[in-house]
């Protein structure tokens, strides 16, 4: 099952006038597929998923550097943060747009190093799970705005879906691994994500140390989604200080699971100062979590 991407003309657009491009968003989100199919057999690719790549990235940057072939895709990159103000030398010497395509999961330190070293220099796209649309076959519908005029023309290309067909989207989720299999897969998928989350993301890289205590956080969480963010609530009901719920809720949002959505007002200043609502971003995983 091929599933063309909204973001592909986007990124390659993007691609043209800026001299690196980094893609974010949780993990198996298609990131690396995408880009990989994007670059054809134009770009070379390295990952530093790889140990040893990685702990030559990380201890010797400049060298690392000048062994790629360009342009280059370089995967995970977060997990050497150092190599950012190297690729800003390597992009400043060689002005030509495109050189560096980078992806990356994490997106607490890594945004701090690109500000720090590559402000203006480097275009960051984020990306989310199979849409409907990208499902439907239908990659260039327009972004969703409650108009009529806009609603009818959807109408023309959108297929009807039951009550029941939306529910089990819902339950499904979004991710690629998912969505291709329709849920056959589900339980094992997710369950090998959260271990994968909670070991590699929230103990390796956030320090997170009680992952029994971190995945009991994430049920709670995943239970009040959609609702106005209430740190003393969720710090009750998962007997951890609020400081540490504030962390752990820092960590959620930093690694592309939940989003925080300001209310809407026409007051612009109440919009700003109202308590936002919280959602995860992946309605299958916040299932398979309660």
């Amino acid at each position: 099952m091929d599933i063309e991407r909204t973001l592909s003309k986007h990124i390659l657009e993007t691609s043209r006038y800026f001299k690196a491009l980094l893609l974010t968003g949780p993990r198996q989100v298609g990131k690396t597929t995408l880009l990989r199919y994007l670059s054809g057999k134009k770009r070379s690719y390295v990952t530093l998923d790889d140990l040893d790549t990685r702990i030559l990235a990380e201890k010797d940057p400049a060298a690392f550097i000048s062994r790629l072939s360009f342009p280059v895709l370089i995967d995970e990159v977060q997990y050497a943060p150092s190599l950012f103000s190297y690729i800003k030398m390597k992009v400043d010497e060689d002005r030509q747009a495109g050189q560096f395509w980078l992806t990356g999961s994490q997106q607490f330190a890594m945004m701090k190093n690109i500000s720090d070293s590559l402000a203006g220099r480097v275009a960051i796209i984020d990306m989310l799970g199979i849409s409907l649309s990208e499902e439907e076959n239908r990659p260039t519908t327009p972004p969703f705005i409650p108009r009529e005029e806009d609603l009818l023309a959807r109408q023309q290309s959108a297929g009807a879906l039951s009550i029941q067909d939306v529910y089990t989207k819902i339950w499904r989720g979004s991710f690629p691994d998912v969505v291709v299999a329709d849920g056959k897969n589900w339980e094992s998928f997710y369950s090998s994500y959260l271990t994968s989350y909670t070991e590699k993301d929230a103990r390796d890289y956030h320090r997170v140390d009680d992952l029994m205590q971190f995945r009991k956080f994430m049920q709670v969480v995943a239970a009040r989604t959609g609702q106005v963010i209430n740190y003393t609530a969720i710090a009750n009901d998962v007997g951890i200080a609020m400081k540490t719920v504030k962390s752990w809720f820092n960590v959620l949002q930093a690694t592309g699971l939940v989003a925080v959505i300001q209310p809407y007002f026409n007051n612009l200043t109440k919009r700003a100062v109202k308590t936002p609502k919280f959602h995860f971003l992946d309605t299958g995983l916040c299932c398979y979590l309660t």
